[in-house]
C-alpha cells in the first residue's frame, strides 16, 4: 500500500504539515510547576454540578501555581449543539465567578492558542490525521451502518467483545484499488486509528485522584475523523491539550473507559501524554430507597445550575460546599481560618475521593449560612438587589426603596467572633426582613403563654409612653426590667425560676411582647437596633395597631 498516495486522495485540499501546524503553538512559558488546565464542555445548553465541579479542580490547580486556566469549547457533534449553547456555558461559568485566563468568549476568542472552538480548528486535526495515514496509522473506513449493525449482532451471538477491531475490522487492510472505487462512487466514509494493542496487555497509569493503575489496552479501530471532516473527541481532545499546552486533564471517572485510547493517541502522535485526574461522581442518598444514587437530570433540579442563581444560592456559598467534597480537609481548614478567603487553601488532587461525593442540600445550606455571615452588609445588600430585581421584582422594589435602612438591617448582628446565621439562601432575606415594610406586614399577635391580652396591652402602652428610637440595647432592657416590675413580672428570669409563683412570668416575657407588636413574629433581630432602624413613627403605629387588634 503506498500510503502517501492515499493520503493525498483523501486529503488533497490538506498542503501544511503537522511541523507547520506544531510551530504555530510554541511550548508556553510559564513558571516551573505551573499547570494549564482546560474547561472543555460541550453546547447542549444544560450546564450541570458536575461542570462546576470539575472547573473548580482546573482552577485551582492552575491559579494555585501560576499556570493557565483556559475554556475549550467541545462543538464537533452538531447534533446535540443547541441555539445559545455557548453562552450558556459562559454566562454559567461567569455567574460563579470562575475566572478564565484565555478561551473562547462571547466576542473574540481570547489567547494565543485559539481557536478555541473545535468546530473552527478542522484543517488542523485533518493535518494530524493525514500524517497518521501517511505512516499507516489510520484509514478509510467505508461501512455502512447496517453492516455495523450486523457485525455487532454476529458479536453479540458469538458472545464476543463489541466493536471494530481484528477480523471485525473490515476496512483495515483493503487494497488500494477498493477504497478508490468507493471514493470514485463518492461513498461517505470515516478515518479509523490502527490500533496495534491487544486486550491481553495491561497499561500501566497513575491517575491524579485514583492513584496507581492497571487498564487493559485498546485494541479497537476507533473513529478519529467523521464523516463530515470534523474529528471524534478522542481525537480532538489529544490534539488541542498537546497544541494548548494542557498539563493536567480533569475529567469525570466515566471517562476511564476510554483512557486506553487517548494513551494510546498520544503515544502514537509522539507526544507526552498531559496528567489525567478523573473526579468521583456526584451522588446523593434518594429519598425513596434510601439508597446512593448518581444525581439525575430528570430527578434533581439541584443538578442544574441555574438552579441555585434561581433559588438564591451565593456562588461563593456553592464553590465553598463544593470544596468541602473535593478535599477532605477543608472544613477543619474553614474552621480554623474563618475570616480568608477560600483561595487560600492549600487544594491538592492527594485529598480528592476516589468513590462517590455524597451532595446533601442541607449541608450546603449549612456552609452558605457560614458564608453569608462573613459577608458585610454592603455585600450582601448588593447581592440580594441584583438577585431579587431579576427573581422578586416586587420585593426588590421595598428593599431598594431606602437603601441606608436596609443596609442598617443587614448589619444587625453581623461581625464579630459569632455572627448571626439567619440566612442560606438571598430568598431567605423576604421572609427575614418583611417585617420591616408596612406593606409586607402580616402579624401574628400570639402572646407568651404567661402573659393576658389585659396585661400585654397594659405593657404596651406604657412602653409607648416611654420609647426613644436612640436608646442603646441596654437602655432598652433597662425599660423592660422596670416595667416587668411594675405589672408583676420578674426583672431577672432567675429569680422567676427560683420562685415562679411569686410572679406572671418574666422579664423575656416582657420584652417578647413588645417584639411581637413591632416585628409581628417572635422571632427578630435585636428589638432596640430594628426600632431605631425602622423610627418612632413606625414603630408607634405598630403599638397602635397592635393594641387594637387585643380589643
Amino acid at each position: 500500500m503506498d500510503y502517501n498516495l492515499l493520503a493525498e486522495k483523501l486529503f488533497p485540499h490538506i498542503t501544511k504539515t503537522p511541523e507547520d501546524i506544531l510551530a504555530q503553538y510554541p511550548a508556553r512559558q510559564l513558571p516551573e510547576g505551573a499547570k494549564v488546565t482546560r474547561m472543555g464542555p460541550s453546547p447542549t445548553g444544560f450546564m450541570h454540578l458536575g461542570n462546576l465541579y470539575g472547573a473548580l479542580v482546573d482552577e485551582r490547580l492552575a491559579h494555585q501555581s501560576g499556570g493557565v486556566f483556559y475554556l475549550r469549547i467541545e462543538d464537533t457533534d452538531k447534533k446535540r449543539e443547541v441555539e445559545g449553547g455557548v453562552q450558556t456555558i459562559i454566562g454559567a461559568f461567569t455567574s460563579f465567578g470562575l475566572p478564565f485566563d484565555e478561551g473562547a468568549t462571547m466576542g473574540e476568542d481570547r489567547g494565543a492558542y485559539g481557536p478555541y472552538r473545535q468546530s473552527q480548528r478542522a484543517e488542523i486535526y485533518q493535518t494530524f490525521v493525514k500524517s497518521l495515514v501517511q505512516r499507516g496509522m489510520a484509514y478509510p473506513c467505508f461501512a455502512t451502518e447496517e453492516e455495523l449493525a450486523a457485525m455487532r449482532e454476529k458479536q453479540e451471538a458469538a458472545k464476543e467483545n463489541f466493536g471494530y477491531y481484528g477480523k471485525y475490522a473490515v476496512w483495515r487492510d483493503r487494497p488500494m484499488e477498493d477504497i478508490e472505487a468507493e471514493l470514485a462512487k463518492g461513498t461517505p466514509y470515516v478515518v479509523r486509528f490502527r490500533s496495534e494493542g491487544s486486550i491481553e496487555h495491561k497499561v500501566r497509569h497513575e491517575d491524579l485522584v485514583k492513584g496507581k493503575m492497571e487498564v487493559t489496552e485498546n485494541d479497537q479501530d476507533v473513529v478519529i475523523l467523521k464523516s463530515d471532516g470534523i474529528p471524534t473527541y478522542h481525537f480532538a481532545h489529544v490534539v488541542d491539550d498537546h497544541l494548548m499546552g494542557t498539563t493536567v486533564v480533569v475529567r469525570g471517572e466515566e471517562w476511564l473507559a476510554t483512557l486506553p485510547v487517548h494513551l494510546q493517541l498520544f503515544r502514537a502522535m509522539g507526544w507526552k501524554a498531559p496528567k489525567y485526574a478523573h473526579t468521583a461522581q456526584l451522588m446523593k442518598i434518594d429519598e425513596e430507597t434510601g439508597s446512593k444514587r448518581k444525581l439525575s437530570k430528570r430527578k434533581d433540579p439541584e443538578l442544574a445550575l441555574t438552579f441555585y442563581n434561581q433559588q438564591g444560592y451565593p456562588a461563593p456559598s456553592v464553590l465553598e460546599y463544593l470544596m468541602t467534597l473535593l478535599n477532605s480537609n477543608f472544613e477543619e481548614w474553614r474552621r480554623a481560618n474563618p475570616d480568608k478567603p477560600m483561595n487560600d487553601f492549600p487544594f491538592s488532587t492527594k485529598k480528592m475521593s476516589g468513590s462517590g461525593a455524597l451532595f446533601d442540600i442541607d449541608k450546603l445550606k449549612d456552609v452558605s449560612k457560614n458564608v453569608i455571615s462573613r459577608m458585610s452588609a454592603e455585600d450582601v445588600y448588593d447581592a440580594v438587589a441584583a438577585w431579587s430585581e431579576k427573581n422578586d421584582p416586587e420585593f426588590h422594589a421595598l428593599f431598594t426603596r431606602e437603601p441606608d435602612k436596609t443596609r442598617a438591617f443587614l448589619a444587625i448582628g453581623r461581625g464579630g467572633k459569632k455572627p448571626r446565621k439567619d440566612l442560606a439562601l438571598w430568598s431567605d432575606v423576604k421572609p427575614y426582613m418583611d417585617f420591616l415594610f408596612d406593606e409586607l406586614f402580616a402579624p401574628d399577635y400570639t402572646m407568651p403563654e404567661h402573659v393576658s391580652k389585659d396585661d400585654a396591652k397594659a405593657i404596651l402602652n406604657e412602653f409607648k409612653g416611654q420609647f426613644d428610637e436612640n436608646d442603646t440595647p441596654d437602655d432598652f432592657f433597662a425599660k423592660m426590667k422596670a416595667i416587668a416590675e411594675q405589672h408583676g413580672f420578674a426583672a431577672e428570669t432567675k429569680a422567676y425560676k427560683q420562685n415562679p409563683e411569686q410572679y406572671k412570668g418574666h422579664v423575656g416575657d416582657v420584652s417578647m411582647v413588645v417584639r411581637i407588636a413591632v416585628a409581628g413574629r417572635q422571632n427578630a433581630p435585636d428589638m432596640q437596633s430594628v426600632m431605631h432602624i425602622m423610627g418612632a413613627e413606625q414603630v408607634k403605629a405598630r403599638l397602635d395597631k397592635c393594641i387594637a387588634a387585643l380589643g
